[in-house]
């Protein structure tokens, strides 16, 4: 079992991004001060220039400041969408370095409007779409992607405590490829399941430890673009009773919540293929995954509660460079898993909270497009509006409002679980 907890691996977030985090109340409360309230190689992976334009300023709103009457029984996990690093980013790192000094590249300031939310969650979980490259490189994009490992890093600082790995891109450079990602992912202190390094680590389970939960990860990718593994345990791919029987190894082995992660679907499109939603309802029905989530489309895709469980279709694109062909691609999902303890001791993921968000250039940003967020504040107005209603009515088309998924506002919390 890979366990990432207050020892061994876990030694990583008290020093790095959980004191980041409670940097960042801190510096919220004192700013405060006393005031009330808390406030398959894929067509989609091609890159293509996008517009640039001046953009105000993008900063998210505040986390809520610390609550002394916050849940003792509660959690929470955030899922974004893939991480997906084309040249134009580490171009825009590489000027992002010149400016903070954290050279050759800094990758922070393009995902520094997440921290925020991150920030009022337990746990933060990022899907690495692609291998990374040695820290001088060679660097590559589409098709075979290698990219630089100082992503990981500024996901780190931001907040994410772990990344799934299984994609179509996964053994773009081979297995070396699989091992270097791993082991800078190693480096960063973040935990990650999906790939692997050797057949022993993929018969462990990824359980992340915090603030009382045990919550497992599993995930799998639908295909590899052609690529053969050089051993069939390198890359978990989509298989219902695999990845069940994963989800019972996990149960077994003490965790209180299990989710799931597809990377699988059709790209650009607004529903879930008979694929993704066969085996989501599948891991739904086994009553050993409590979530269940996908990545891949680079198109936000519905949420829906079937039968008690939440499962989040698709999220879109975490991060990537802009297409002037396909608006979906430039969209994502920021999806916060909210969970509860019992009287009996049973943990549950008992409600679902989203925001859309966007990319936006001139300077590459992710910026959150949350109701509590000014309207205009990452594009004009008109852009704005057009991508939280696209978002809305698909996010929606499934039921999710009426089943109880609510859009996600960080003014209006009340503790930052």
């Amino acid at each position: 079992m890979r366990s990432i907890s207050p020892v061994g691996i876990g030694m990583r977030r008290p020093t790095t991004a959980l004191v980041t985090r409670l940097v960042v109340l801190l510096w919220v409360a004192l700013l405060c001060g006393g005031c009330a309230g808390n406030g398959s190689g894929d067509a989609a992976d091609d890159p293509s220039p996008g517009p640039t334009a001046d953009q105000p300023s993008t900063t998210p709103p505040s986390p809520p400041a610390p609550d002394p009457g916050a849940c003792a029984d509660c959690a929470s996990i955030v899922l974004t969408g893939d991480l997906l690093v084309h040249p134009q980013l580490w171009e825009q790192a590489a000027a992002d370095a010149a400016v903070t000094g954290k050279l050759p590249l800094d990758f922070e300031p393009l995902l520094a409007g997440q921290r925020p939310y991150l920030s009022a969650a337990t746990l933060g979980i990022c899907h690495l779409e692609t291998p990374v490259a040695d820290a001088d490189g060679p660097f590559a994009g589409y098709p075979r992607f290698n990219v630089p490992p100082q992503i990981l890093r500024a996901a780190r600082d931001v907040g994410y405590d772990a990344c799934t790995t299984a994609s179509n891109h996964s053994l773009d450079w081979g297995p070396e490829g699989v091992e270097r990602t791993l082991a800078a992912l190693d480096a960063e202190g973040l935990g990650h399941t999906g790939s692997y390094a050797s057949a022993a680590d993929a018969r462990e389970i990824l359980i992340l430890d915090r603030s009382g939960v045990k919550v497992a990860v599993i995930e799998a990718t639908y295909g590899l673009n052609g690529a053969v593994p050089d051993q069939a345990w390198r890359v978990d791919l989509l298989d219902a009773s695999t990845m069940v029987a994963r989800a019972r190894t996990a149960k077994a082995l003490g965790s209180d919540i299990v989710i799931a992660a597809l990377h699988a679907g059709d790209e650009y499109s607004s529903t879930p293929n008979a694929q993704q939603t066969e085996i989501a309802h599948a891991l739904a029905d086994s009553g050993l995954v409590d979530f269940v989530y996908g990545h891949h489309t680079h198109s936000v895709l519905p949420i829906e509660r079937y039968k008690g469980t939440w499962i989040v279709h698709g999220l879109g694109n975490g991060v990537t460079e802009l297409s002037p062909v396909h608006e979906v691609n430039n969209e994502g999902l920021m999806v916060r898993a909210r969970l509860s303890r019992d009287e009996a001791g049973a943990w549950s993921v008992s409600g679902l909270d989203w925001l859309p968000s966007l990319i936006v250039a001139g300077p590459y940003r992710w910026c959150s497009l949350a109701p509590d967020r000014p309207v205009g504040a990452c594009s004009s107005p008109e852009h704005e509006a057009a991508v939280r209603g696209r978002t809305r009515s698909v996010v929606e088309s499934l039921g999710a409002a009426g089943a109880g998924a609510v859009q996600w506002e960080l003014s209006s919390e009340g503790r930052g679980r």
